[in-house]
């Protein structure tokens, strides 16, 4: 007890150092090194329906060629890229039992229809307000807003050039007249699992338990990877052309994104309230949220959508005092409430 206090006395001492080296510029100076966008030269490309639409048992076997199979692996402690991993000397045979045992769970999972898989997607129209907030409207008219989804800033120093990303700044600002559009989506593959689970650990098979999570969660991104393929070239089609390989899907060399609430371009993961709100996803998906924002079932993915042709995946980093300040603020919050869920991303230490 006595050296695990001492441990923690010292990983105290290196946070607090770490939150203090970093040199953390202030909201209104990276607010103006945003990435300039010339919105009189881009018209944003409006999505095929506008509203809300429901996969109620999406193919499962559509998805099997989408799995990305390294996260796989990670989740058993075995580190390396698939298909390299079964060629590593100390790992190899160990991936190749392991990879061999999932397709066989797979096709059995295929077969007897052990999961069912549930998505539902969204577009809406929206345009940025103020500096950092995306509002969304029930039709073209675009008034008033009914939602507005609340997003950070990167506070940390950048090179010269180099622009602070947040999320709202692929979004056409509301000033500019300019018509944009926003997608939402949740998805999961894990409807059923609960049983099959249970069905594993009373046999005391925790391994088949185990794999059969895995594999859940990986059908789950697969689903994720499937729609935002099929949103860029059918339902919003601003890349009706593409022509992507499995792997160039993985490296994510498509136009758009789809970060998610809880992830380092949007960590608020209170956020997933409002997309729940928007998309109805408990009574269209079958998914819910705990008091912390964690989705049940676990094999599930939730996110926006954005076509901007710039749009990248970025972390937003640490954050100043005075963006946790105007956040709450933004959110109703009180700034203490702020640090609560924003306390991965605290720049500095806050008062007790």
């Amino acid at each position: 007890m006595a050296k695990t206090k001492a441990d923690y006395v010292l990983k105290r001492e290196q946070h607090a150092n770490r939150r203090g080296r970093e040199a953390l510029l202030p909201l209104a100076q990276v607010r103006a090194n945003r990435p300039v966008l010339d919105w009189s030269a881009y018209t944003p490309p409006k999505p095929d329906f506008l509203g809300i639409r429901v996969f109620d048992d999406y193919p499962l076997t559509e998805l099997v060629e989408r799995i990305d199979w390294t996260p796989f692996f990670h989740a058993w402690e075995l580190r390396g890229r698939y298909p390299a991993l079964f060629d590593d000397p100390e790992q190899g045979e160990h991936a190749r039992h392991l990879f061999a045992d999932a397709q066989t769970m797979l096709d059995k999972m295929l077969t007897e229809k052990w999961l069912t898989a549930r998505a539902v997607i969204g577009f809406f129209p929206a345009n940025r307000t103020g500096e950092d907030d995306i509002a969304l409207y029930p039709d073209e008219g675009r008034e008033p807003a009914f939602m507005t989804l609340h997003h950070l800033r990167q506070q940390g120093p950048k090179p010269a050039g180099k622009p602070h990303h947040c999320l709202a700044d692929w979004i056409a600002p509301r000033e500019t007249g300019v018509a944009d559009y926003v997608g939402a989506f949740a998805v999961t593959a894990g409807i059923g699992i609960d049983e099959r689970v249970a069905e594993f650990e009373r046999a005391h098979d925790d391994y088949s338990a185990i794999l059969l999570k895995a594999l859940a969660d990986r059908l789950a991104e697969a689903l994720a990877e499937r729609l935002h393929e099929r949103v860029r070239r059918e339902f919003w089609r601003y890349a009706a052309t593409e022509t992507l390989s499995n792997e160039d899907l993985i490296a994510e060399h498509y136009q758009g994104i789809r970060p998610a609430p809880g992830y380092p371009a949007c960590p608020d993961h209170t956020e997933k309230g409002l997309l729940w709100q928007l998309l109805d996803v408990a009574q269209n998906a079958g998914i819910h949220l705990t008091e912390h924002f964690a989705m049940t079932p676990t094999a599930a993915v939730s996110g926006w959508y954005f076509s901007h042709p710039e749009a990248r995946y970025f972390g937003v980093g640490r954050l100043g005092r005075d963006q946790v300040a105007d956040y709450a603020r933004r959110k109703g919050w009180t700034v203490a409430e702020a640090e609560k869920w924003l306390a991965p991303n605290l720049g500095y230490e806050p008062e007790e």
